[in-house]
């Protein structure tokens, strides 16, 4: 099965940042990647509180949250969970989340899996410069049958409440039907409210086979997702917010917009991809965000994403509903595995073999 995060063992070295003039449209070639930080161990999100100047969290798949202040790494990392996380291929600390107050109420969330293999939605609080770990509170554990497909991004919603992506738990064609499957959490996307910690998470969308990374607008509130598909495609899924009712992506009934099994699919109101790509142009899709910062005009109201496999980096613009001016980027990244925002919506991308990188013009 292809993997959406580093796995255990690198087999190259470094990251290579290559133009591809003649694989994109001259559109797009004012947009570059520039080099941020370096240094990482498997890296896979890069992120900062919302209105934050200055600083940056790398979350490393082996347990640890590293500070960068001013493009350089901090000795003393934020977090340190590696005693509680088992990691390795699509396992390990695998999502980090601010809460939207954090500079009054220093409250985060992380999601890992752990020693046993299962997922653990922790709420903790820092004293603005580290995490206090005496104040882990759980708040969603989720037994996981495979090892595979954990899901693993955590992202306040504009309601302020906590999303937790769920992948349908492994193997391959979700074996068991878990994610068309209402009684099960696994194949969801989950809503919970951190100030009530042990209160049954709500199921808000169904349908999905590994939602690796997903994200909120934050000038619409619109929910994007980046769902790796399974043998054939890739899909990218757009939902407006507010949304009423239950969603339903489709999976494994459909994989994209293709038909997958031939099954009676589960609750909730069907919503197809706004864009998907096929296996001649990658593998594992790595969703990303619409670009809401001000330092590079061209990109502005763009949606990026793009491939942990071959590193190709795709932007679209939606237009009454519809994905519009689809282009490949003039940059690929080795390994691929997140995009991130800083405070002022400046967007990044992570390559799983130890580096940064900043959109620019």
């Amino acid at each position: 099965m292809r993997r959406p995060v580093v796995p255990a063992v690198v087999l190259a070295l470094g990251l290579v940042v290559v133009a591809c003039a003649s694989a994109a449209p001259r559109q797009a070639s004012a947009l570059r990647l520039v080099p941020f930080a370096s240094g990482f161990s498997n890296p896979i999100q890069v992120t900062a509180p919302r209105g934050s100047r200055g600083v940056m969290y790398v979350v490393e798949q082996g347990g640890l949250v590293r500070v960068v202040r001013a493009g350089k790494i901090q000795a003393q990392p934020f977090l340190d969970v590696r005693a509680l996380t088992q990691a390795g291929g699509e396992q390990g600390l695998l999502g980090l989340a601010f809460a939207p107050n954090y500079a009054a109420s220093h409250q985060f969330v992380i999601n890992y899996t752990d020693r046993s293999g299962d997922t653990r939605v922790v709420r903790y609080r820092s004293n603005g410069t580290k995490a206090l770990p005496a104040s882990a509170t759980q708040l969603l554990f989720v037994d996981q049958p495979y090892s595979n497909h954990n899901g693993g991004n955590v992202a306040y919603g504009p309601d302020g409440l906590l999303y937790v992506g769920m992948g349908d738990g492994g193997s391959g064609g979700d074996p068991e039907n878990r994610a068309q499957n209402p009684s099960s959490l696994l194949g969801k996307i989950l809503r919970l409210d951190p100030a009530r910690p042990g209160a049954k998470p709500v199921i808000v969308a169904d349908g999905v086979r590994n939602p690796w990374r997903f994200s909120f607008d934050r000038a619409t509130g619109d929910l994007w997702i980046g769902d790796v598909g399974q043998g054939s495609i890739e899909e990218v899924d757009h939902v407006a917010w507010p949304w009423q009712g239950l969603l339903n992506f489709g999976w494994d009934v459909y994989e994209g917009r293709a038909s997958f099994e031939q099954k009676a699919l589960g609750p909730g109101k069907l919503v197809m991809p706004v864009a998907q790509y096929s296996h001649a142009r990658g593998c594992s899709i790595t969703g990303g965000y619409v670009y809401r910062g001000s330092a590079v005009a061209a990109a502005k109201g763009r949606y990026f994403y793009g491939d942990y496999c071959s590193g190709t980096i795709w932007s679209l613009r939606l237009v009454n509903g519809a994905a519009r001016q689809i282009r490949p980027e003039p940059f690929t990244v080795k390994s691929l595995t997140s995009f991130g925002e800083d405070g002022a919506g400046e967007l990044y991308a992570v390559s799983g073999e130890g580096q940064i990188y900043k959109l620019a013009s």
